[in-house]
């Protein structure tokens, strides 16, 4: 794990080198039995890159759109739609997202996957840790934790080779 921490105001994150730790520490822990399922849109990306890296046969994509407690705010987003090509009751799942901030979004994430079935766990993995929680949700596993300011918003980016990157601008009011 990473910590980093902002110098006189510069944020330096290299997204891919973040992706390459996460990946190592979700393979420490991997087993046939566990079952992926990124967020999207940015944990479904991760998520896309580790079935290739690993030739994975089936890894989920999980839509939180409908289960936002802040559809008033948001609006609806466009997103991917739910994909779990595996069976949900009794699954050992990885949850995997970008961003973790309030806990918010993986709240909804739970509530998504519990409308499949009953898994036997649910572990969560992110690329960051920006702390800030509103809600008691925690990662097993994080490739970098560190704190913003919530005037700012961090956000990962996939360019048209697959390779991330982040992006730091002035949150949403």
């Amino acid at each position: 794990m990473t910590d980093t921490t902002p110098a006189s105001g510069a944020l330096m994150l290299d997204a891919e080198a973040l992706f390459q730790t996460l990946s190592q520490q979700i393979e420490r822990i991997r087993t046939p039995e566990l079952k992926l399922a990124g967020i999207t849109s940015g944990g479904a990306w991760m998520v896309e890159r580790l079935q290739q890296q690993w030739g994975l046969d089936a890894v989920g994509t999980i839509s939180t759109a409908m289960h936002r407690d802040d559809f008033a705010k948001r609006g609806m987003a466009v997103t991917a739609q739910t994909q779990l090509p595996f069976e949900v009751e009794g699954a050992h799942i990885l949850l995997l997202d970008d961003v973790l901030y309030t806990g918010r979004t993986i709240r909804a994430a739970l509530n998504e996957i519990f409308d499949y079935g009953r898994p036997a766990s649910v572990r969560l993995a992110v690329l960051v840790d920006r702390g800030g929680r509103q809600l008691p949700v925690d990662a097993d596993i994080a490739a970098a934790r560190l704190l913003l300011p919530s005037t700012q918003s961090l956000a990962l980016l996939r360019g048209t080779d697959g390779s991330f990157s982040f992006r730091l601008k002035p949150s949403k009011a």
